[in-house]
């Protein structure tokens, strides 16, 4: 690459004639395009029979962007097998929990764990990278695409008979599977290994741990897909990164704190839930949780949309600036890319309402305009590349306590494990707080608050990081129906919560769970929703009790005095009474905002080895006022003491103080 931001999209040249290429290209030039993503999708042009592959078109395509100063990330193609594959080995379609073999027609459509579907994915792996390793063009690897996006587990019998010796690697005896999956109750002790599957649909509750295993095995069969192609790249074509595009925030099927350290370099997808008002703090707490990922290092936005997707239930136009500022956003983040899904917009297909870069009504257009106008933006901000986000507080994030608090049979469907997490973070971006995800067995070492808004399993190891991290002088504040169970979702007795009694000077009696729509008031004015709980301090200082009702009196959110301060919020608290009382930990913890801000105007530091850029995105409708110092680079105006940023704009200070 140049150095700069990388800029660009998803191109699909092979849905176009070649005569509509050369536009293309002289498009990009005119948009400061420098990367595009080429060959997702071109699995049927790439191999149009089994074994015979043709790479003329896409000779083309690279060699003309080359021409024209555009790097390429090069997709393996390996997300849609074409129809001659299905039809050939149709044991390699996928099954669902219902026992229905899908067939294909849409994309995804094959089993992780299919034999024949990893060869033939090896096989193509091999001849890209044979042939296109040394061109010129090359800058990056993209592996498969959307890793379960529509396909995270499959039932199938191939998929069975994985799941077994999967076991057989976690448990290696029957008699410690039993054990772990507590097969006494309910008449469920497994006496032979051929008499497990997947926890496909049953009468009533499926085994807990069953599901949760499942869980596990079927992240960590992707990731075997994965690996597969990326150990044939990494063979064939040394020295060039490999990546595969993440989802973030909400996708729960993958394990990503696993996968993560097997991408060179770290990129995912986000798409704006359109009707949600507060898209933009979503947005966020994706780019926080990439970032995350990444261990702090720059990461890459592979794709969002300049506008409306096809698939949510009423796909709403972005209104004007909101592409520049949700891509903005990213970039403050820790982002060193802008990508969109995709450069053109499909004729036809699936997603042909689905929003591009050069949209069906062409370049005389808003987002046309935009794109171009993005594009200079970016190149404004080439000095930013490289540079980080640093933080002093972390939000604990883990993909099995979030499986497994989901599971059915719990006291309440409402509480969720996103909800809290979601909510949380909204509170520190509310009070203008920039927050890393943490795995809770993490290095905490960075950190001077810890949030565990939600971690209802627990292992060893992680309760007593997070114990540690309190007695090094940390503050943490731990939520409700955290602790309760161990890593095989058995509960920790003598009292809730579990892994945390200690450290929380507080044991929980019994679960408390509120009905639909009700509230708790607490004695401080604060109000709880979805739950609370009968508990009783052992050590911990009373903050807040229950203020009516059968709890009247008992202890709703305590501190315990040690180390840096052990906080238990036994409720979930609204949103008001929540940044309320983060105000106080932040304020006992150390923790300042970036810089001070009205409502509605987010402000994110990244640091380089010299300088500090402070960027300031004004997602209100009102302009707004604020200290700092320093050049914009998006502008050239240089401001001292103060500053302003107009309603929906944004600002880049390179920073002078700091």
């Amino acid at each position: 690459m140049d150095g700069r931001l990388a800029y660009g999209g998803d191109y699909n040249p092979e849905q176009w004639p070649e005569h509509v290429w050369d536009e293309d290209v002289r498009l990009m030039r005119e948009a400061g395009v420098n990367l595009v993503t080429v060959g997702v999708f071109g699995w049927a042009r790439l191999e149009p029979s089994p074994g015979r592959f043709e790479f003329g078109w896409l000779d083309r395509v690279l060699d003309l962007l080359h021409r024209n100063g555009v790097y390429v990330d090069l997709a393996t193609a390996t997300a849609s097998p074409p129809p001659w594959f299905s039809l050939r080995y149709p044991q390699s379609l996928p099954q669902t929990r219902d026992g229905v073999r899908l067939s294909p027609g849409s994309r995804q459509a094959y089993c992780p764990s299919s034999p024949a579907y990893r060869d033939a994915c090896t096989q193509l792996v091999e001849r890209l990278a044979q042939r296109y390793h040394d061109h010129p063009a090359l800058a990056l690897w993209h592996v498969n695409n959307e890793y379960g996006c529509h396909v995270a587990q499959c039932y199938c019998p191939t998929s069975a008979a994985a799941f077994r010796d999967w076991l057989r690697w976690r448990y290696a005896t029957l008699e410690s599977l039993n054990d772990a999956w507590a097969t006494s109750f309910w008449s469920q002790h497994y006496g032979d290994w051929e008499e497990i599957g997947p926890p496909r649909a049953t009468p009533t509750f499926t085994n807990p741990t069953h599901q949760l295993d499942f869980h596990r095995f079927s992240s960590a069969e992707l990731l075997d897909c994965y690996r597969a192609e990326h150990d044939v790249l990494r063979r064939a074509s040394p020295g060039t990164p490999v990546t595969t595009n993440l989802m973030a925030p909400a996708f729960k099927p993958l394990d990503y704190w696993t996968w993560a350290p097997e991408l060179d370099l770290v990129s995912v997808d986000h798409y704006l839930q359109a009707e949600d008002e507060d898209n933009h703090v979503d947005l966020a707490l994706a780019a926080d949780l990439t970032r995350s990922l990444a261990g702090g290092a720059p990461w890459l936005l592979m794709e969002h949309s300049t506008s409306a997707v096809n698939w949510q239930p009423r796909n709403l136009a972005k209104q004007p600036g909101q592409m520049r500022r949700n891509s903005l956003q990213h970039v403050a983040r820790g982002a060193d890319s802008v990508m969109f899904f995709q450069w053109r917009a499909s004729a036809g297909g699936a997603e042909k309402f689905h929003s591009a870069m050069v949209p069906h009504a062409g370049t005389d257009t808003r987002v046309w305009r935009d794109v171009v106008g993005l594009g200079a933006n970016l190149a404004a901000l080439t000095e930013v590349t490289g540079s980080r986000v640093v933080c002093e507080t972390a939000i604990a994030w883990d993909w099995v306590s979030w499986w497994a608090g989901d599971l059915d049979a719990h006291p309440s469907s409402d509480l969720r494990y996103l909800d809290q997490v979601r909510a949380h973070h909204a509170a520190l971006w509310r009070a203008g707080v920039t927050a890393d995800l943490v795995h809770p067995a993490g290095d905490l070492s960075a950190y001077k608050l810890l949030l565990v808004p939600s971690l209802y399993l627990v292992g060893e190891e992680a309760a007593a990081n997070v114990r540690d991290f309190v007695e090094r002088g940390g503050t943490v504040v731990i939520g409700c129906f955290s602790g309760i169970v161990d890593e095989q979702d058995h509960v920790r007795l003598g009292g809730y919560p579990g892994a945390f009694t200690d450290l929380l000077g507080v044991r929980v009696e019994e679960f408390h769970p509120l009905a639909a729509g009700s509230s708790a008031r607490l004695d401080d004015g604060s109000t709880g929703r979805v739950w609370s709980e009968h508990a009783h301090t052992t050590g911990a200082e009373i903050v807040a009790r229950y203020g009516e009702g059968d709890l009247s009196g008992v202890p709703a959110i305590t501190r315990n005095p040690v180390g840096g301060g052990a906080w238990y919020v036994g409720t979930c608290l609204d949103a008001t009474s929540l940044d309320r009382l983060l105000a106080r930990v932040c304020e006992e913890a150390g923790v300042r905002p970036v810089a001070p801000a009205p409502s509605g105007v987010e402000v994110v530091r990244r640091r380089g080895d010299d300088a500090s850029y402070l960027f300031l995105i004004n997602h209100s409708t009102i302009d707004a006022t604020l200290p700092g110092s320093g050049r914009d680079l998006l502008s050239g105006t240089r401001h001292r003491g103060t500053l302003t940023v107009p309603a929906g704009e944004v600002v880049v200070i390179l920073e002078e103080d700091g």
